[in-house]
């Protein structure tokens, strides 16, 4: 599952934004827990751009246009300095308040114009999603001045009245339900809402929880990262964390070894075979049951992503495993452990460790000689799909020539510079010798002319 996403939650004050902010993150902290989730909200308080847009409201002292260029200021360093690295590392970004804000507040209301406004704003972010909460301006302000929301906020920097509150709940409706266009580029997200914030707290929040895993299961693609980046930067850090673990305690299991070489002195392509040759005899030996949830090619996104994250990894226990799987290899819980199961009982190529505490605290580490599989299918991860569909379609052809026909097919020039863009990472497998760097020097690599 794809997760790298920034959500929005958006409205007039007082009409609930906060309460929806908490509920959608723990909505994605507790029912997706393979994606870690950070919240955030505009203007920011906490750095000096953000109060300059604070204290520009509340002085009044700056024109329209100079208020709207303080938002936008806070709003695109907030992008590039902390919300677009997140969402690289595979996060989920929960945002009170963002672009719509400036386009309603500023642009609307303040007339100057949303494409005024959403020029001043074109270098920021664009919301995956924007959550629309909204609410009658005289129950959002009676909130304000008699609840809490007065003293954790400081609401009397924005515009406290009747009238203007009015105004910007009619700028919303006029925006987010489609009566007036949205500016390019901030028309790329989806929009849901309104969700109204009128009865009670607990309908509120289950109608929340209803539309962010109606957009969640959708799996829309994100707008502001690419998947490959997110991917080359958690193998990035999981190599970083794994120099670091040591042995399986008590089980006497040294650290996985030798990381420069290891093909192990194989060819790639041989590796892949014989880990479907092995896969193979297995699934002959296994009993229906098993049959039925295992995938019968080993390029499969279940077994790879389970091999080549604990070919990494010194030793995991499932959660461990699917937190460093990140959104893009991400494996159901409960199909990680029927994985594992057959990784271990059938196809033994793990070393487990049972604690008595019970079996899912079981800690798993791949097996040396199967290594240079995991680290095989992480770095051919790109063309995965594509290699699969290549042996399926060329079942009388050598294995050893799939990767150059698919290179001088044409079709996949972008998967081949991201499979070389890992095999920097990861390395060649082959110490002493120079990392392929084209489509050349990779067919070689590939066929083991090294």
């Amino acid at each position: 599952m794809i997760f790298m996403y920034l959500i929005t939650v958006e409205g007039g004050d007082g009409s609930g934004k906060g309460l929806a902010t908490k509920v959608i993150a723990q909505v994605l902290e507790k029912e997706f827990t393979f994606s870690s989730v950070e919240v955030t909200g505009e203007p920011r308080r906490d750095h000096p751009l953000g109060r300059l847009a604070i204290n520009s409201v509340r002085t009044k002292t700056m024109t329209p246009e100079g208020e709207a260029g303080l938002f936008a200021a806070d709003r695109v360093d907030h992008s590039h300095g902390w919300i677009l690295p997140r969402l690289e590392e595979g996060k989920v970004v929960v945002s009170e308040r963002n672009i719509h804000s400036s386009l309603v507040y500023q642009g609307i209301v303040g007339g100057l114009g949303i494409e005024r406004v959403s020029h001043m704003n074109s270098a920021a972010l664009v919301p995956d999603l924007c959550i629309w909460v909204d609410c009658d301006p005289e129950l959002a302000l009676n909130r304000i001045r008699t609840g809490t929301l007065r003293i954790h906020s400081e609401k009397e920097e924005y515009f406290e009245t009747s009238s203007l509150q009015k105004e910007i709940r009619a700028g919303y409706h006029s925006l987010l339900s489609g009566e007036i266009e949205m500016p390019t580029p901030f028309d790329m997200g989806a929009i849901i809402g309104p969700v109204l914030n009128e009865g009670s707290e607990e309908e509120f929040k289950n109608e929340l929880r209803l539309r962010i895993r109606r957009f969640i299961h959708s799996h829309p693609t994100p707008i502001n990262v690419k998947t490959e980046v997110v991917e080359q930067n958690l193998i990035r850090k999981l190599l970083i964390k794994s120099k670091g673990q040591t042995t399986l305690v008590g089980l006497g299991v040294e650290p996985n070894s030798n990381r420069d070489a290891w093909l192990s002195g194989q060819k790639p392509w041989r590796i892949l075979k014989n880990a479907q040759l092995h896969h193979d005899e297995s699934l002959l030996k296994s009993p229906n049951s098993i049959i039925s949830y295992i995938p019968k090619s080993v390029l499969a996104h279940s077994i790879t992503s389970i091999v080549g994250t604990l070919s990494i990894m010194s030793n995991a226990d499932v959660g461990e495993l699917r937190s460093a799987q990140g959104p893009v290899r991400a494996v159901s819980e409960s199909h990680s452990h029927k994985i594992i199961r057959y990784l271990n009982d059938d196809l033994d190529w793990l070393h487990q460790h049972r604690s008595l505490i019970g079996r899912d605290t079981a800690r798993n580490q791949m097996k040396e000689k199967f290594l240079p599989f995991g680290y095989l299918i992480l770095a051919i991860w790109p063309l995965r799909s594509t290699i699969q569909k290549w042996i399926k379609e060329n079942p009388n052809t050598h294995l050893r020539y799939c990767l150059g026909q698919i290179i001088r097919s044409g079709d996949n020039p972008v998967a081949i510079d991201n499979c070389l863009q890992r095999i920097k990472i990861l390395g060649s497998g082959i110490p002493d010798t120079d990392l392929p760097g084209d489509e050349s020097s990779l067919v070689d690599w590939w066929q083991g002319n090294y």
